[in-house]
This record gives structure tokens, C-alpha cells and sequence, in this order.
């Protein structure tokens, strides 16, 4: 339901120089938008480190006016919207520092819901399309919604893939609802509503998708998870933004590596290099690191002849028998028992440790798994 609290939160949110912070401040020391808006520009030095400019556009009554003509815009599309300091936005999103001090919402969303970022290139490679199928199709049986951006690329595969699994899916948007950019994604936007998804934004009607809302949007992205994984990004691609804000929210990022030749992996692999973000080793190992909670169904009953299809070439399942039938052999030894030099056993080791047959122990020691 619309109050007059709505409507002062967006003719506050309206003025020169109140953003998230000073508007989140300022309703904490007056207690409602509507005091706010009364009483601060008088009582600005009640507010902690509130001077007499940040407060000179509070009042102006062609602000009220603009928000008056945004409640009637929210009423007619059934736009809710969502105030921070009446806690009413996503419970992780709430904690950040600098979280909207307004969200508006199209669609459905549960606050304590678990969601997963996921963002990367708009140019995808087939790489990172195979990555994302492989993801949806192994974590399906779990209960979660995805988080992504509408954007060309990455972000309409993980918002298509969410709805062909009937997982929910938000889309964090960088404008107002009186547009949709890019419009060639309208019709995805609606399955997404019509699938019970969620299309989320911080902007009102007076704001086009311009580039540095791009940005600002992401922080969003990133405060809205614990997790977010970034599939394919160049060296200045947005989604380092994402994986930046993450870091800086102690949320967990991960990156899908490739090879440092393929311009869209590079800055997956610079952020893995840095240490700011976690390396994909396989989906499994990823959806364990994720923490879901206990599946709908086993896997075992989805996916019956997963193990099976696990197909190892003959020089794998002869070091697989020599270390399952030797636990903690020693590189030295599997090497003697088998009459290979080491340099050959190592490249089959890791292909078997990155099936998940075999583990690495200390002292070039291995067991199977």
C-alpha cells in the first residue's frame, strides 16, 4: 500500500545531494521522510556530519510534485516500492552500506529467499554458454533464484535457462520502469513476471539507462546475493564492477577461468590471480561451495546415470586401480609400480582430480576418491 511515506522518500530521494547514505541518515535522526522533509533543513546539525548545503534542496515543492506524479505512475503499473529504513528491501541487500534507499519492484520476491549472482560479457562465447547450461542443469533440484542483469550476453542466458528450470530470477534493471533497455528484451522480461520472477530498480521514471547507472546497478547485483559467480569478462568489463562490490560486501566470488588468450576470460582470470575471486574447477565442487540447501529431490533420481557417463580413457583407469588399490602412494612409487616416468602420471593425476576420482595429499601423496 502507497503512504505518504513513499511519498516523501521520492521527493527526498529527488534532491541535490541526498543520496542513499544521507537519506538513510537523516530518516534515522527524524524518525520518518515526512520530518525529514519539515524539519531538516532548519534542524540539519541534529545529523551527524549533515551540513547546511547537503540540506539546501530539501522542500522544494517541485520535488513533491515530481513524486506525486511517480505514486500515481507506481499505482497504475503495479509497481511496489520498497523503503529501506522501514526494512522492506531483500534481507542481505539491507545490510549493505550504501543500499537503495528505494526499491522499486515489478513481480513477486521472498526477502529471505537464497539467490545467486551471476553476470559476464554481453559478447558470451560458447564456453561460457556451455558453463551456464551445465550450472542450470545441475542445480535445478535446488531451491534458490537467480540474479542477473537483462543485459545482452551472459545475463538473458542466465535469465532464459532460470525459466526453461522453473528457477525464480531476478533482473536488476538501470532505469526507471517507464522504459526497457534493451528492448529487444521486452518479451523476456514479461515470461520473466509471468514465471514469478522479479524486475527490481532503484531508478524512477526520470532516469534513462544511462552508463554510469550501469554501474550503480551492479553494487545491487552484488549486495543482493552472498555469492556471485562471473562467467566470461574482459579486462574492463562490467562485471569486474560486480565482483569489486562483492569483495567489498565480504560476499564470495567466483570466476570461470579460460585460457589467457581468450579476451573474455581474462579478466575472470585476473580477478582469480588477484585473489578476488575463487576459481571454477567443476559444478559440482561449485554447487557444494554455494551451500544449497537439501535438494527437492536426490540428484541420484534426476540424474540416474550421471556417475555412469563418466567415461575414463584406459591410462586413467590404470593410475585410478594402482592408486585405489595403494592409498597415499607416493608419486615416486606410482611411478616405479607402474613403469612410467612422473612427468606422464601428473597430467592424468589432475584429469582424475578434476573428476572428482582422485585427491592430492601432502608429500606428492594420492588416494581415490
Amino acid at each position: 500500500m502507497i503512504t505518504e511515506e513513499h511519498l516523501y522518500a521520492i521527493a527526498l530521494r529527488e534532491c541535490n545531494l541526498i543520496g542513499d547514505i544521507h537519506f538513510f541518515k537523516l530518516v534515522k535522526t527524524f524518525g520518518s521522510t515526512k520530518e525529514v522533509w519539515e524539519k531538516a533543513k532548519k534542524e540539519y546539525s541534529k545529523a551527524e556530519g549533515i551540513g547546511r548545503k547537503i540540506v539546501s534542496d530539501i522542500g522544494n515543492p517541485e520535488h513533491l510534485k515530481f513524486a506525486e506524479k511517480e505514486l500515481e505512475f507506481c499505482e497504475k503499473n503495479h509497481i511496489q516500492i520498497n523503503l529501506r529504513h522501514l526494512n522492506e528491501l531483500p534481507n542481505l541487500l539491507n545490510e549493505c552500506d550504501d543500499a537503495p534507499a528505494i526499491l522499486y519492484q515489478k513481480g513477486h520476491f521472498t526477502k529471505s529467499s537464497k539467490t545467486i549472482s551471476m553476470v559476464g560479457t554481453r559478447n558470451i562465447t560458447p564456453y561460457g554458454k556451455q558453463f551456464i547450461t551445465g550450472f542450470f542443469e545441475e542445480s535445478q533440484a535446488y531451491e534458490y533464484t537467480s540474479v542477473s542483469g537483462l543485459a545482452l550476453g551472459v545475463d538473458k542466458e542466465v535469465h532464459e535457462h532460470s525459466i526453461h528450470y522453473r528457477i525464480p530470477t531476478i533482473a536488476v534493471l538501470a532505469h526507471g520502469f517507464h522504459t526497457l533497455y534493451p528492448s529487444k528484451h521486452k518479451k523476456l522480461s514479461e515470461k520473466i513476471l509471468e514465471e514469478g520472477g522479479t524486475l527490481l530498480t532503484e531508478f524512477n521514471t526520470s532516469r534513462k539507462p544511462d552508463r554510469e547507472n550501469f554501474i550503480q546497478r551492479n553494487r545491487i547485483i552484488a549486495g543482493i546475493s552472498p555469492a556471485t559467480i562471473v562467467v566470461e569478462t574482459g579486462f574492463g568489463g562490467g562485471s569486474i564492477s560486480t565482483a569489486t562490490f562483492a569483495n567489498n560486501y565480504n560476499r564470495e566470488v567466483f570466476a570461470l577461468p579460460g585460457k589467457i588468450t581468450d579476451p573474455y576470460s581474462q579478466g575472470c582470470n585476473k580477478l582469480i590471480f588477484q585473489n578476488k575471486a575463487i576459481a571454477i574447477s567443476t559444478i559440482k565442487e561449485l554447487i557444494d561451495s554455494l551451500g544449497f540447501n537439501q535438494p527437492r529431490q536426490k540428484m541420484e533420481e534426476l540424474f540416474p546415470v550421471f556417475e555412469a557417463s563418466i567415461q575414463l580413457t584406459e591410462i586413467q583407469q590404470i593410475i585410478h586401480k594402482a592408486i585405489m588399490d595403494n592409498p597415499k602412494i607416493s608419486l615416486d612409487d606410482l611411478s616405479e609400480k607402474l613403469d612410467l616416468v612422473s612427468h606422464k602420471i601428473l597430467p592424468v593425476i589432475l584429469e582424475l582430480e578434476l573428476l572428482g576420482k582422485v585427491k592430492s595429499l601432502s608429500g606428492r601423496q594420492f588416494m581415490a576418491i
